[in-house]
C-alpha cells in the first residue's frame, strides 16, 4: 500500500502543471489503477500500478530447467503468487470524432511507448532421481523479474455529459531482463477526469 501511495503522490507532483488529470481502473493484462495526464493537446503521460498475468507454464518450466537447484532435479510443477506490475508510458492521442461524424463526446485513437516492470514469486516443486515413493517433492522459492519496453495501440471515448473516458487497448511487452521474451497484452477500462 505504501508503494501505491508513494507512486500516486509522485505522479501528481510531477504533473501538477497539467490541465486535466484522469484516474481509473484497468481490467486485463495488467489490471490495476491507471493515472493519465496531458502534457499538451496531443501528448500525455500515464502510470499504471497493478498486477500482471503470469507467463505460460512452459516459460517457468524452461526457467527451472535452465537453472536447476541441483543438477539431478526433475521439474514437478510450480505455483505463482504475488504478481506486481508498474508502467511508465508516453502517449500520442488523435481525435477521430469528425472522421466518424460523432457529434457528442470525443472518440480518440492513441499509440505509445513505455517501460514495464513486473515481479512474481514462484514456488518450484521438484524431485530427485533417488527419491523414494513416499518422499515428498522439494520446494524452492524464486522471484521472477520482467522488465522491458512496451508498445501499445488503443482507442478512447470521452463522454459528453459525464467526466468519464472509456478505453480499450492492445500491446506487446518485450522482456529484456532475465531472457528475451515477447508477451501480448490488452485491457479495457474507464477513467474519471478531474
Amino acid at each position: 500500500m505504501k508503494y501505491l501511495l508513494s507512486f500516486l503522490l509522485f505522479l501528481v507532483a510531477s504533473t501538477s502543471f497539467a490541465q486535466q488529470h484522469q484516474l481509473g481502473l484497468r481490467i486485463g493484462d495488467p489490471y490495476g489503477i491507471t493515472y493519465k495526464t496531458p502534457v499538451n493537446d496531443k501528448f500525455s503521460v500515464e502510470g499504471i500500478l497493478g498486477r500482471g498475468s503470469q507467463n505460460s507454464s512452459q516459460y517457468y518450466r524452461r526457467t527451472f530447467e535452465n537453472n536447476r537447484p541441483v543438477s539431478s532435479a526433475r521439474y514437478f510443477g510450480h505455483q505463482v503468487s504475488a504478481a506486481f506490475s508498474l508502467h511508465a508510458r508516453g502517449i500520442y492521442e488523435e481525435s477521430f470524432s469528425d472522421d466518424f461524424n460523432i457529434s457528442e463526446g470525443d472518440l480518440t485513437v492513441y499509440a505509445g511507448l513505455g517501460l514495464q516492470f513486473r515481479s512474481v514469486n514462484i514456488d518450484y516443486f521438484y524431485t530427485t532421481p533417488n527419491a523414494t515413493p513416499n518422499t515428498a517433492e522439494v520446494r524452492e522459492s524464486r522471484t521472477n523479474i520482467d522488465f522491458g519496453p512496451e508498445v501499445f495501440l488503443g482507442s478512447a471515448y470521452y463522454l459528453e455529459d459525464l467526466p468519464i473516458g472509456l478505453f480499450i487497448e492492445v500491446g506487446f511487452l518485450t522482456e529484456i531482463v532475465d531472457r528475451l521474451h515477447l508477451k501480448g497484452q490488452g485491457a479495457i477500462g474507464a477513467r474519471y477526469l478531474f
